[in-house]
């Protein structure tokens, strides 16, 4: 449940950050016979990014790793900030602040593990999945329902649509 004082930041938000394995994927790593990764993504975290996109939310991506499925899904979703194979998260969240030109707490993120702390403990709003560990849940504004891949991601995309009061009209579109 988001409190009064979760929605007035939630409002604030501008620039939303998505940590990849086991948040836009269920977390489990496959690799083809000639070493490419393969990535599995769900559909409605798609489209809640995407809704959320038409909202004026802006959209990036910071991962550790390095994949071109990730860099066609990204382009598939209009994601324009996309930084791949980061090694220290917390300088490039400086970087990605810096180049949007969004402060700190005008930024929600959404991680699953100890590597995303270092931009989930100074960001507006945070999240994490339920099989987060420990460290990570206790230090997070928001736990989604739903797993990593499995509509986690628009669960988060959803809880700020609704504080900032754009999912309504998003929900029309399809309605009317």
């Amino acid at each position: 449940m988001i409190n009064q004082s979760l929605t007035a930041r939630l409002r604030k938000i501008k620039l939303v950050i998505l940590d990849v394995d086991g948040v836009l994927t269920d977390g489990r790593l496959f690799y083809g016979a000639n070493g490419e990764q393969l990535k599995v993504f769900h559909s409605l975290d798609g489209h809640g990014l995407k809704m959320l996109a038409g909202s004026g939310v802006v959209l990036a991506i910071i991962s550790g790793r390095t994949s071109r499925a990730l860099a066609k899904r990204a382009r598939d979703l209009g994601i324009k900030h996309l930084m791949m194979g980061v090694e220290n998260k917390a300088v490039a969240f400086q970087k990605l602040c810096q180049k949007t030109k969004f402060a700190p707490l005008e930024t929600a993120s959404i991680g699953d593990d100890i590597v995303d702390l270092p931009i989930l403990l100074h960001c507006g709003f945070s999240a994490c999945v339920p099989n987060a560990p420990a460290d990570v849940k206790k230090r997070v504004d928001y736990v989604t329902k739903q797993s990593g891949g499995q509509g986690a991601v628009r669960e988060f995309c959803e809880v700020i649509m609704r504080a900032q009061g754009s999912y309504r009209a998003a929900l029309q579109h399809y309605l009317a």
